[in-house]
Formats: structure tokens, C-alpha cells, sequence
């Protein structure tokens, strides 16, 4: 019945990859999407998978049937993520009261996830000691635990992949967590079922006649299978340190999307998978167990050093142009094929280790669930030390960052094989219980010290990811022959005119929660990039919408005077507010610290140095969550984060964040916030319209274009109708104390207020027949970055400009004034939004007939 079991932990495995999706989902949504946050959702969960998989064999008497316990423990999990999702809201509530920035914030992160993912993530941890009962700690039992993890991994494949593509593309995280829940009692029925067909009666060695299991012969990790519990503690450190690396660096060549996420979780799952299969079959066959533990550590050193090659300084260069494709779904397998190439031979000797461990570390007779147990729990906290080690220090450390992370898991796996084999030259006599394992021969130790040779080497040789990836990201390799090399020192080191490369590159930092790039142009164009594409820049078009996005939001509240400015970027927008005298708070909130301190400082000129000025007040934080948090009320609230299809960026475009920053508006405050319709289509805009509009229902649409031709828009909300007196605004802009506001926007080619209320496009109330199809993005579904991962490579700007167009009608309750300022900006309006023309005839019309 052992094949059964494989089944029974494929369905363990899908349902445990959903609800880790959403939890973290949901969490993060209360908590915070910082790379602090998710090291606390991570180590909290990770942490209740050790505890449980080291309790369970110290708590439950073997006696015990073990299917009857494997599904008490799924039911168990079942019924707690339903609870989960069912007491989200109090405990966002609950946050809301007592979160905020510091150590006393942190310390509330982690008390909140702990209560939330320690209890469930406890009960997944047991599944498996608690069914390696059934089998004993012989080569071919040892090799049956190694089949149990690997068809654990690879339902948590399916789960991964039936989560992202689907169920929460198409439905929602309740949806996705009922389905879990279902899988959990399908799987714990089929269990309850094998258990009254089998009868299981536990080694006469397993439990006394009380029940209570006996004490063992020397524990693994006390005696001589020390170094076979470092060895799996260090594989499991290297293997979460480099999905948290390659995460990062293949985000930006493959666009850093819901569904690029996904992918690269799939394919390490896959080769942990295959690969637990693969060391089960040679745990079966082998007389030496230990001595292929330690070379598959050797080999993962170099496994390990392919993947930095790849990922560096050969996928970026491969000719994929995303614009061809005719289909994102041809994109994601060609992702997937990447992926694969490169990160697949590592994963595989991941996986394999996990089986190697278990049969270097099965003294005969010793309860299997301790076995599992332990040397489970000895591999997860060191997956738990590698993700907070590597996404909380080295990524983010200046000297250090992904070049030199990559050279460290080198030399961790490598160190890793080491203890091992070194333990091969001194250990003649075997442990407790278990077989002699012959001591290594001298050739090799000499094959030991060559490998340890050759791993520095190929430590020495990883490569810095090329700049023009961190800017360009998957069109680094379209465009990668305009790219100068090298980092530029200083302004005067780029070239005005002239042939060879147009772009230099000034600046590259890798913080803590993204990696960001600053470039300048020979025609003299700054940009700020960050995930992979330009987010701002000193074109005139960007600089006409950052200070459209500022001016706009305080020309229409009558006397501002606190600001909050989400995402700060380049600062334009926030500077826009530094000419506005009466303005005395200016709140930026960013969640990445180098964009603030390093990035923004580099484009001075254009924000007037907001950063330094004494008004300006800089909060490292994720947006939503400082919203969340604060006591305190803004007369304008703009929004000015990074593009939708980012990973993330949904949810500062939920229904439930645009709430929060409503109730945090004084009467008569301002919400803004950008939108681009380039690389997007209709169905995303719409939904990020339809989203805004329901919580700000007299909501205007002011468009950044050029003659016509689509770019990208600002939103704009207050609670009760919007009202522009068009003299009294030119009034405003005419008198002294505004010089500085008014030069601001004849910079960027508003001469009068005319010209700035020219950009208007539509209102809601005018776009209720085309946006009746949209999908509203709540915190529940998260829909927009689903949509907009989709939509990455569509450029249908200027259609989506059209669409909105189409119902023009001079707005004349928002307009109001002098009659000649009135009827000039209806004049004005005109111009920009004629008529709408019929549709153009069927292409097939247009084909030369004979």
C-alpha cells in the first residue's frame, strides 16, 4: 500500500502549497509587503513546519495508527485555514490598533504572524514523521520516505501552479482556500479508509506496554550523525538563500509578475521533486549513504556556480523579444524553459540530499518519525536561517550583494560536502545501531581537496548581473547594443552626441526590497529604474505627469497644508509640492531606502532637492502599511508606485486601500495617484478605474498625452464633488506667493490654468457603459495583478485613450467661472477630444483584390 501513501501526500503536498500562497498573500496584506515582513511571514511559517516535524515523534506514541494520525493532522489543517480566512479581519482590526514602524512594529509583525501560521504550519510539519511509521529505517524503507517527500513536492508543484494560474486568476483566495480545505478531507477520508482496511502493528521495539516510546540509542545529532545533520542544515540554508537570490535576478529578465513568481517556485519544487526521487533510489541501492551525501554537496557547489552563470552572463543575452509574442502563455513556456536550464540541476541535488540524509543518519531499529523528524527540522531551520540571512543582510550589504551572495552558496555547499567526506577520514567506528560505512581512501580525499579547490575558483568567477538588466530588464537583450559599459563616475564622463552607445548607467544599488538602477542618456535624459524598467525620469513627457500628479492634487484643495506622498521615485511629484508655501508637511513613504537616500538626491534639479528640505519627512515602509498604521489625516494623499503587473503592487489598488486613504483625508482632501495605459490593455485600465471610481465615485480622469496618442493618466478622487473655479485657479497662480508654482508648470509647458485643466479626459459618471464589465480589485482576489501580468507586453495606449474619450462631454458642473476662461477651455477640450470616429473597417477590406 505504499504506492497509496505516495498519493495520499501528492494531495498533502497541492493543499500546502495553496494555503501557503494565500496566507502569505493575506498576511502580507496586514503586515506589509516589505522584505521584514515577509522574512517574518517566512520564518514564522517555516518555524511551525520544524516544530512540528521535531514534536510530533516526542508527543504522539508510535503506538498509534499512523494513517489514523496523518488525518487527524490534514483535518486539522483543514479546519485552521478556514479559520484563518474567516479571522483575517479582527486581526487586521487588531493590527491596525497596535502595529506601527520600530521594533515595537516588528515585534508585533511577528507576534501576529506567529498566532496566525504556527498552528497550521505545526500539523503540515508532522504529516510526515507521523506516516514514516509505517515504514522501518532499512535501505528500502529509508528509500520509501525519500518517495513520500518527493511526491509531497510534487503536489506542492501543482498546487503552486493551480494557485497562480488559476485559482486566484480566476476566482479568489476564499475560493482558493476552500479548495484546499476539500483536498485536506479527500486526503484524510482516503487515509481513515487504508487505516481499517490495514491493520498497523508498530514494532515491538517502538512503544512499551503504557504506550510511551522508548528512549533510543545515542541520538543522531548527539553522536556520530552530527555531521550529517550540519551537512542537511547547510543544504537546506544554500538551497532558501538561492531561491531568494534567483528570485530577484530572474524576476528582472523574465518581468517580475505574479506568474514569473510562480514559475520559479514551480521549477525549484520540480527538481526537489525529481530530485528526492532520485537520491531515494540511490539511498535504496548504496552501501555508503554518507559518502553520496557529501559528493552530491560537492556537486551542488558546482550546480550552484552554473546557475550564477546563467542567470548572469547567459540568459540576459539569449534574442527573446517579448513584443513578438502573440500570446503571454508562449512567454511563460519560454520562462519555464529558462528556468529550467538554469536553476534545475542545482534543485535536483537539493532534492536528492533530503533521502541521502535519511539513510547517513538511520541507525536500524530507530523510530522513523524521529528520523524524519529530525533531520526535517535540522534542514528547515537552516532554509529558514538561509532566507533571513540572505534577504535581510547579504543581498542589501554594498560589498556583498547578489555577486557575492552567489559566491557564498558556492562555498556553503561546498563546506557542506566537506563535513561530511572530512568525517569519512576520522570515523572508523559506525554509530549506534547503524551499518559501517568504509573510510574515505586516499584518492578520495585527494578528489576532496580538488573539489574544495575548484569551488573557489568558481566562486571567484560569478559575475555581476549587467546593469542594463537591473534597467531594462527583459529587453536588456533587444537593446543591449545601446548600452555603454561600466558604471560612469561622474556627469561629464557621458558623451552629448556623437556615435557608439546612447546610454550610460550612473548608479546601481540592491537593497533591501528591490534593485534599482539610475541611467543618463547623450541627449541628457535621467532615468530612475526599478524592477526592471523606467519608473521616472526628467523626459518631458514623465515630467509633465510627475508634476500634473503634485500640482493638480494641491491647486484643488483651497489651503493645503500635510501632504502624503506614497513611492518617491525620482521625487518629482513629491517636489511639486515644495513651490506650494502654505504646504508645511510633505510625508514621503517608500518602501525601498536606497530610492529616497540614494536615488533621488541624483535628480535635484527637477524636485528641487526635496529629500534635504526641512518640510519633507522620509518614512521607510510599505505604503499601505504606514497607511494603515498612522494616526494622522492629509489633506492630499497621491500615489505614485510602481507599475501593476508588478508582483505586490495590487494592493495599493484595492478597493480596501483607497478606504483607508479616504478615511485618512481631512473634508475636502485630495487621493491621487498614477496609472500608465502603456503595456497594458483595456481590461486592466478598467479595472483600475472601476476600482477607484467605487470608492471615490466622482472621480476624474486627467490624460498625459501627446496629440492624441496615449501615454499614461492621473486619477483623482475627493468625497464630494469636484468643483474648479477656472478664475479663481489662474487667480491663484498670478499672485506673488505662487511664482515659484507657477514657473514650476510653465517648465513643463502649462503656461495658465487653462492649459493645466486642458489634460481633463473623462469623469466616472461618464464611463459607467464602458467600465461595466470590469473586475473590481479587492484585497479578496487581488484581480489587477493578474490582469495586468497578462497585459505586460500589449502597447494599446492610444486605444485606451480613445475608449475613454469617446463620451466626451464638456463636464460644465466642474468647470465653473468668467464665461471667456470657461468657453476657452471648452474650446481647448474640443480640440483634444473630437469626435469619435467609426471604427475602422475589417483588415480584410483592406487586402488588394484581383
Amino acid at each position: 500500500m505504499l504506492p497509496a501513501l505516495l498519493l495520499l501526500f501528492i494531495g498533502s503536498g497541492c493543499a500546502a502549497l495553496i494555503y501557503e500562497i494565500v496566507w502569505l498573500q493575506l498576511l502580507q496584506l496586514v503586515i506589509g509587503l516589505t522584505t521584514g515582513s515577509l522574512g517574518v511571514l517566512l520564518g514564522a511559517y517555516m518555524g511551525g513546519m520544524c516544530l512540528g516535524s521535531w514534536l510530533l515523534p516526542r508527543v504522539v506514541s508510535a503506538r498509534h495508527h499512523p494513517l489514523r494520525v496523518y488525518a487527524v493532522l490534514e483535518l486539522g489543517i483543514g479546519v485552521i485555514g478556514i479559520a484563518i480566512l474567516t479571522g483575517m479581519p479582527w486581526v487586521s482590526q487588531i493590527y491596525t490598533s497596535l502595529g506601527g514602524s520600530g521594533f515595537g512594529g516588528i515585534a508585533v509583525r511577528c507576534v501576529v504572524a506567529g498566532v496566525c501560521l504556527v498552528p497550521p504550519t505545526l500539523l503540515m510539519g508532522a504529516t510526515l514523521p507521523a506516516v514514516s511509521r509505517w515504514v522501518k529505517t532499512t535501505p528500502e524503507g529509508v528509500s520509501w520516505l525519500g518517495f513520500f517527500y518527493g511526491g509531497n513536492i510534487a503536489g506542492a508543484v501543482f498546487g503552486c501552479l493551480l494557485a497562480g494560474f488559476y485559482l486566484l486568476r480566476q476566482h479568489d483566495m476564499p475560493y482558493a482556500t476552500y479548495v484546499a480545505a476539500a483536498i485536506n478531507a479527500l486526503v484524510a477520508s482516503l487515509a481513515l479508509i487504508l487505516a481499517a482496511l490495514i491493520p498497523f502493528k508498530p514494532a515491538p521495539e517502538a512503544a512499551t506496554s503504557s504506550g510511551a516510546t522508548v528512549s533510543r540509542p545515542a541520538g543522531p545529532a548527539m553522536g556520530g550523525f552530527a555531521p550529517v545533520y550540519i551537512a542537511i542544515a547547510l543544504s537546506g540554508l544554500a538551497a532558501l538563500g538561492a531561491e531568494v537570490v534567483w528570485t530577484r535576478l530572474l524576476g528582472l529578465t523574465f518581468g517580475g509578475t505574479t506568474y514569473t513568481f510562480s514559475i520559479i517556485l514551480a521549477v525549484f519544487l520540480v527538481g526537489l521533486g525529481l530530485g528526492s526521487s532520485l537520491g531515494s533510489m540511490v539511498a535504496r541501492v548504496t552501501a555508503r549513504p554518507r559518502l553520496a551525501l557529501g559528493v552530491c554537496q560537492m556537486l551542488l557547489a558546482g550546480t550552484v556556480a552554473w546557475a550564477a552563470w546563467m542567470i548572469t552572463a547567459s540568459l540576459p543575452f539569449w534574442p527573446v523579444n517579448p513584443q513578438l509574442a502573440l500570446s503571454p502563455w508562449s512567454l511563460f513556456q519560454l520562462d519555464m524553459a529558462r528556468c529550467l536550464w538554469a536553476v534545475l540541476p542545482a534543485a535536483l541535488l537539493w532534492g536528492a540530499s533530503f533521502p541521502l540524509a535519511l539513510a547517513a543518519a538511520s541507525p536500524r531499529g530507530q523510530d522513523s518519525g524521529r528520523l524524519v523528524g529530525g533531520v526535517y527540522a535540522a534542514n528547515t531551520v537552516g532554509a529558514i536561517l538561509g532566507s533571513l540571512l540572505f534577504s535581510l543582510i547579504l543581498i542589501p550589504n554594498e560589498h556583498i550583494g547578489t555577486q557575492g551572495s552567489q559566491r557564498i552558496l558556492i562555498l556553503i555547499s561546498a563546506i557542506s560536502g566537506l563535513i561530511v567526506l572530512a568525517s569519512l577520514l576520522w570515523s572508523d567506528a559506525p554509530a549506534a545501531g547503524s551499518a559501517q560505512e568504509r573510510p574515505l581512501s586516499v584518492t578520495g580525499a585527494i578528489g576532496m581537496t580538488a573539489a574544495l579547490a575548484l569551488a573557489f575558483v568558481l566562486a571567484w568567477n560569478v559575475g555581476q548581473i549587467p546593469w542594463g538588466v537591473v534597467a531594462y530588464g527583459r529587453f536588456f537583450a533587444t537593446y543591449g547594443d545601446q548600452f555603454a559599459p561600466g558604471i560612469v563616475t561622474s556627469e561629464q564622463d557621458v558623451p552629448h552626441g556623437g556615435g557608439g552607445p546612447s546610454t550610460y548607467c550612473e548608479y546601481v544599488g540592491e537593497g533591501l526590497n528591490g534593485t534599482v538602477a539610475v541611467t543618463l542618456r547623450t541627449d541628457g535624459v535621467r532615468s530612475f529604474h526599478s524592477a526592471g524598467k523606467v519608473q521616472a525620469s526628467n523626459d518631458p513627457r514623465d515630467m509633465r505627469l510627475q508634476r500634473m500628479l503634485g500640482h493638480i492634487s494641491a491647486l484643488a484643495f483651497p489651503n493645503p497644508t500635510n501632504v502624503l506622498v506614497v513611492a518617491c521615485g525620482a521625487g518629482v511629484t513629491a517636489g511639486s509640492f515644495i513651490p506650494h508655501t502654505n504646504i508645511q508637511r510633505i510625508v514621503i513613504c517608500d518602501i525601498e531606502p536606497l530610492v529616497p537616500n540614494d536615488v533621488t538626491p541624483r535628480f535635484g534639479k527637477e524636485n528641487y532637492d526635496v529629500v534635504a528640505n526641512p518640510r519633507v519627512t522620509v518614512v521607510h515602509d510599505d505604503g499601505r502599511h504606514f497607511i494603515r498604521t498612522t494616526r494622522e489625516k492629509f489633506d492630499i494623499i497621491t500615489s505614485d508606485p510602481i507599475d501593476p503587473w508588478v508582483k505586490g503592487c495590487a494592493a495599493l489598488n484595492t478597493v480596501e486601500y483607497y478606504q483607508m486613504c479616504k478615511a485618512h483625508l481631512n473634508p475636502g482632501g485630495v487621493m491621487s495617484l498614477w496609472i500608465p495605459f502603456y503595456e497594458s490593455n483595456s481590461q486592466t485600465i478598467k479595472s483600475v478605474l472601476a476600482t477607484f471610481f467605487k470608492v471615490f465615485p466622482n472621480g476624474i480622469v486627467w490624460s498625459n498625452d501627446e496629440n492624441g496618442t496615449g501615454y499614461d493618466a492621473v486619477l483623482f478622487g475627493q468625497v464630494q464633488p469636484t468643483v474648479i473655479d477656472v478664475n479663481q485657479l489662474q487667480d491663484r497662480l498670478d499672485r506673488p506667493e505662487y511664482a515659484a508654482v507657477k514657473q514650476s508648470l510653465e517648465d513643463v509647458g502649462f503656461h495658465s490654468a487653462v492649459d493645466l485643466l486642458a489634460t481633463y479626459a473623462a469623469r466616472a459618471a461618464d464611463l459607467g457603459d464602458w467600465m461595466k464589465d470590469a473586475q473590481i480589485n479587492t484585497d479578496r482576489n487581488l484581480r489587477l495583478q493578474y490582469l495586468a501580468g497578462m497585459a505586460l507586453n500589449n502597447y494599446q495606449e492610444t486605444m485606451i485613450l480613445n475608449d475613454i474619450t469617446r463620451t466626451y462631454q464638456f463636464p460644465s458642473n466642474l468647470f465653473v467661472g468668467d464665461s471667456v476662461r470657461v468657453r476657452l477651455l471648452e474650446d481647448r477640450l474640443k480640440i483634444r477630444n473630437p469626435p469619435a470616429l467609426p471604427p475602422p473597417p475589417h483588415p480584410i477590406d483592406d487586402f488588394p483584390r484581383p
